[in-house]
């Protein structure tokens, strides 16, 4: 706790000072110490993403943002805005903080933290951006721009990648800034998320607060169409978000076109990112073929795509099975899926339904256009991947719409004090979730509670591997374990590996001497396909010994 403390007092006048700086070029979306710190990060991102095209995301990169924003800070006196806070919202900002700090603390349970969010910052922080790193291992084609931003600060500042927890500090202002209170109702559920850097935090974040702005009427489209543009640019799977910014400004402000000129440079910078480490514009389909030579093999993404629609109903059939589904089947099994993801399903079909009808009850074209920016999004994700997890998002849209203006200050403190017991007794007793919601399958992944924490944050260290090499290229794989956060890069998860040796390809490098020229894929000749099944008898006999 002390040390994600230490790292927030650090962060947020750094974040507040290089705010201060964008807002000087952009013009102000959001008044106040929270709106500066949003385009803070805002901007930092946006400018990490372009320079880690050419150098890792490393100290030197960090250090200089640090004075640069300290000394802004201290220049423009920014300290004063803390001033405008009463004794009650200091007390209350005080409270909550360290509700979200203590919730910090624990060990990280979220299994794309070990497989994705971690080695993409290994990997920023030590080469940055890879051209064709998604041939190594698929899932490092996605790197989100919100890793850049904590690879980062991952070096000095926050080296325990609790940008989540600072990022909910945030919030907290902004809810308390703007007198808000309806957002406090959603600070408990995203406790779960302040372990991790998953990029689900930020975006649900950021799009509470978009979309509070644009029910308030704010009429600066170009920032408002930016950053729904970022938030997509996080998470893809959000975009729902730049297309209501985009159909309000056009729709309703009557703005002029080039007040999306911003918005449209990040969303290029977005498609230019993911060409370069993953070959097509949005990851993971294959949608927008520039003929880039380093793009995944298609049998691999093949592979990938059948695991996703395995994913949707949640590994309860085989790809044949789904394949022989009619066109009932499909919709009634996605329902029928044992466990807590169908009530999610179903209560997704349900609050879409609810809020139809409401939006129509009210007659205003916001609300119309906000559903159907939802529709558009549910159908995408429908179509692609239908995990609950892709329109989570949805249910806290829905209910901060309906419930706008129902909940005041002390309603709202009330649900955030009864929500925040219940969460923290899940992180603290998760043998709860384990016993009574057992399908809830990352209660099964949480630690407990322990005394250290309350200094410094949970951790996990595995840094036992093996190395192999196959071609050109040497490479490491954890022992006994599937994914590889603490592995030493080059690192390949196993399961790659076999759906890449099962494709008859593997990863090489594109320059045997520099692996910051990229990887590209190859056919294995007859040597090579018997080291990598060599490799894999190895990986396969490991699990066997005692």
């Amino acid at each position: 706790m002390i040390l994600i403390l230490l790292s927030t007092v650090l962060l947020l006048p750094v974040l507040m000072g290089l705010g201060k700086i964008v807002e000087n070029f952009s013009g102000i979306l959001i008044a106040g110490i929270s709106g500066k710190i949003l385009h803070g990060i805002l901007g930092i991102s946006l400018f990490w993403t372009i320079i880690a095209f050419f150098i890792p995301s490393n100290i030197y990169v960090e250090i200089p943002t640090i004075l640069i924003g300290l000394v802004y800070f201290f220049k423009d006196k920014l300290s004063q805005e803390f001033y405008t806070f009463s004794k009650k919202e200091f007390s209350l900002i005080f409270i909550i903080s360290l509700v979200i700090l203590f919730c910090g603390s624990f060990y990280p349970y979220i299994l794309d933290h070990f497989g994705y969010y971690v080695p993409s910052i290994k990997w920023l922080t030590e080469f940055g951006l890879i051209k064709g790193i998604s041939n190594l291992d698929l899932t490092l084609g996605q790197m989100s721009i919100w890793h850049i931003f904590q690879a980062g600060f991952s070096n000095f500042s926050d080296p325990f990648l609790r940008i989540n927890s600072i990022l909910l500090i945030v919030y907290t202002l902004y809810i308390i800034e703007n007198k808000n209170w309806i957002h406090l109702c959603f600070l408990p559920v995203l406790l779960l998320f302040s372990q991790s850097p998953s990029p689900d935090l930020p975006v649900i974040i950021f799009s509470l607060i978009i979309l509070n702005e644009i029910l308030k009427e704010n009429k600066n489209t170009s920032l408002l169409f930016a950053f729904s543009v970022f938030v997509f640019a996080i998470k893809p799977t959000m975009i729902w978000l730049p297309i209501l910014s985009f159909s309000y400004s056009i729709l309703i402000v009557k703005s002029n076109l080039k007040n999306l000129i911003l918005g449209i440079l990040i969303v290029l910078l977005f498609f230019i990112k993911n060409i370069y480490i993953f070959g097509y514009p949005i990851f993971p389909v294959s949608i927008g073929d520039f003929g880039v030579s380093w793009k995944p093999n298609p049998e691999v993404l093949k592979i990938s795509s059948q695991y996703a629609i395995l994913k949707t109903y949640d590994m309860q059939y085989s790809y044949q099975e789904i394949q022989k589904f009619s066109s009932t089947d499909i919709i009634k099994n996605w329902f029928l899926i044992k466990g807590i993801k169908s009530k999610i399903n179903i209560l997704l079909i349900l609050s879409l339904l609810i809020f139809t009808g409401y939006a129509a009850i009210k007659k205003k074209g916001i609300y119309t256009l906000i559903l159907v920016s939802l529709l558009i999004k549910t159908a995408l994700v429908l179509i692609f991947s239908a995990q609950y997890r892709f329109f989570i998002d949805a249910f806290f849209v829905i209910f901060f719409v309906i419930f706008y203006n129902y909940f005041n200050q002390k309603k709202s403190i009330t649900v955030f004090s009864v929500l925040s017991i219940i969460f923290i007794g899940f992180l603290t007793s998760p043998n709860i979730l384990q016993t009574y919601l057992p399908s809830f399958r990352l209660g099964n992944f949480m630690g407990k509670f322990e005394m250290k924490q309350l200094y410094k944050p949970s951790t996990y260290d595995y840094n036992n591997y093996n190395s192999y090499k196959i071609g050109n290229l040497k490479f490491n794989v954890s022992e006994k374990y599937p994914y590889n956060f603490e592995t030493p890069l080059p690192a390949i998860s196993e399961s790659y590996i076999f759906d890449d040796v099962k494709a008859g390809i593997f990863p090489q490098m594109i320059d045997e001497k520099n692996i910051e020229k990229g990887f590209i894929w190859k056919k294995l000749n007859l040597k090579e396909k018997k080291d990598a099944q060599n490799i894999i008898n190895s990986i396969n006999n490991s699990y066997k010994q005692k």
